[in-house]
């Protein structure tokens, strides 16, 4: 998809989809070889690696230690309930298990289903890069409300979609509640509209996401990556004993 063709989709014609907008699971490219535990290894001196985030040349928020022997990369839209029972069910024992040893690192990547996607992510991306999971993950435990933003005041969502780039996703998220809800979790309104008109901000946001998709054959969300292996499942319950497997104990 063209960042032409995604600034440009009517927002209507895909609010129907939100709830069914995920793709199929992901099918494995080979299975992930067996390897012995891998020791711990210590964040330095005052630091947490639960705490430390590092935003990656593709564009990704990663937390945890950068150089981790295993690196798990999770591609995700903000509008996928198949990522929000992700987030519900494996980023806590993810993240106190395994990203805290230094063994393994997390690094959250953008999908791009529809506009809405472009305008939560740019609010996520507004603030610290410490606060961007945090805020994705809020979005995914109150995916239900959110959708109901969406959908709540259609005909104020055409009008919105039909501004010109540098108005029309400060103003959908202005209609949809949105940018009230990030305020409610630390990006305030004034700020987020600031990174929603910020016309060259976006289109590098949607480049990025298009460039990244395309290399990896992102067909579905949540599709995984395990040092740069697509792995099976989606589920928290299939990922854990690939990484176990792979050395994570």
């Amino acid at each position: 998809m063209t960042v032409t063709r995604l600034l440009s989709l009517p927002l209507l014609a895909l609010a129907p989809l939100l709830l069914s907008a995920c793709g199929d699971e992901a099918t494995p490219e080979g299975g992930v070889p067996k390897g012995e535990a891998l020791p711990a290894i210590a964040a330095p001196a005052g630091q947490s690696w639960t705490e430390t985030v590092t935003i990656t040349p593709e564009g990704g928020y990663l937390v945890g230690n950068p150089d981790a022997p295993l690196k798990l990369v999770e591609y995700a839209s903000h509008t996928c309930s198949h990522c929000a029972e992700f987030a519900r069910t494996g980023k806590e024992p993810l993240k106190s298990k395994y990203v805290a040893s230094g063994v393994v690192s997390f690094e959250q990547r953008e999908v791009f289903l529809n506009p809405y996607d472009v305008v939560i992510a740019g609010l996520a991306q507004c603030g610290t890069k410490e606060q961007f999971q945090p805020l994705s993950d809020q979005v995914w435990g109150n995916l239900e409300s959110v959708f109901a933003g969406l959908q709540g005041n259609p005909q104020a969502v055409e009008a919105a979609g039909q501004l010109p780039i540098n108005q029309r996703f400060a103003a959908i998220a202005e209609v949809t509640g949105l940018l009230e809800f990030f305020a409610a979790r630390g990006i305030s309104a004034d700020q987020g509209r600031t990174c929603l008109t910020d016309q060259a901000k976006i289109e590098a946001l949607v480049k990025t996401e298009e460039a990244n998709r395309q290399k990896d054959k992102i067909e579905g969300t949540p599709t995984f990556f395990l040092n740069g292996q697509r792995i099976d499942g989606t589920t928290w319950d299939r990922l854990e004993p690939q990484l176990q497997r792979a050395g994570a104990r």
